[in-house]
């Protein structure tokens, strides 16, 4: 694949300001994960005295907002090809893995300032103390490679996938399992055996064992494991996104 990035640019920029462009999106995204952090983790942590469960679930809280802005950016190549634009694209002079990258990366960013904006309201409403700076590196560089495979995904899906309404049953059939069968809400090593199993075949434990061992010093597997796990579910997804958008029909 030639590397040209004016195209991907130019398909990063039109996936930003799509984003932009819909201030009810970026406020209705916020409004579950705060929900959850709350009432959920209010709510438990008076349960649970001498354990800050807050600041144990907002590492999850923030990959719960990047897993909604990330997987459902998907749904835009639906809308593009409902209305034309897709083809547009498929006949402009550029290679589709561009077309993916650049949709990739432009969905990454604006997941990534969603996250952010939680990771900031989280860190004010639990309290916990502001991480090293290589620690404030690590959890966005972890989040970026998180929502580009979930992004690329959602690609993947959207390619295949010819209507909307089927789009977005088959997203929240994927995304609340993977959400709630990760490491998110409850320490792996609580779980029931089976659970563990699951939670370890999870992609999303990683990704969020990986920030909270960043944030608040506590995780299940190495930093190093966390990285290594989710770059290679990155690099499954970037080629399956690239595989479907190329068989995708217009």
């Amino acid at each position: 694949m030639a590397f040209e990035p004016g195209k991907i640019y130019a398909v990063w920029l039109r996936e930003v300001k799509r984003f932009t462009n819909s201030k009810a999106r970026i406020v209705s995204s916020l409004g579950q994960p705060i929900l959850f952090l709350v009432a959920l983790g209010g709510g438990l942590s008076a349960m649970l005295p001498g354990f800050n469960y807050l600041a144990f679930i907002l590492p999850g809280i923030m990959a719960m907002t990047v897993m909604f802005t990330s997987i459902f950016s998907g749904v835009s190549i639906i809308w593009d090809r409902e209305f034309g634009f897709l083809k547009e694209m498929l006949a402009a002079p550029t290679s589709r893995e561009t077309i993916v990258l650049g949709r990739i990366l432009g969905g990454a960013t604006t997941a990534v300032f969603q996250g952010t904006v939680m990771f900031i309201l989280g860190m004010l409403f639990t309290g916990v103390p502001i991480p090293p700076l290589m620690g404030i590196i690590g959890i966005f560089v972890l989040m970026t490679i998180f929502s580009c495979y979930l992004v690329a995904a959602g690609i993947a899906i959207a390619s295949v996938v010819q209507e909307v309404e089927t789009f977005q049953l088959l997203m929240n059939f994927l995304v609340m399992p993977l959400f709630f069968l990760s490491s998110a809400l409850f320490p792996i090593n609580q779980m029931p055996s089976w659970l563990q199993d699951i939670s370890g075949l999870n992609p999303v434990s990683y990704a969020v064992d990986g920030m909270r061992g960043m944030l608040i010093g506590t995780s299940t597997f190495t930093i190093a494991y966390d990285f290594g796990v989710s770059l290679a579910v990155l690099l499954v997804a970037f080629l399956a996104a690239s595989y479907f958008f190329n068989k995708t029909s217009i």
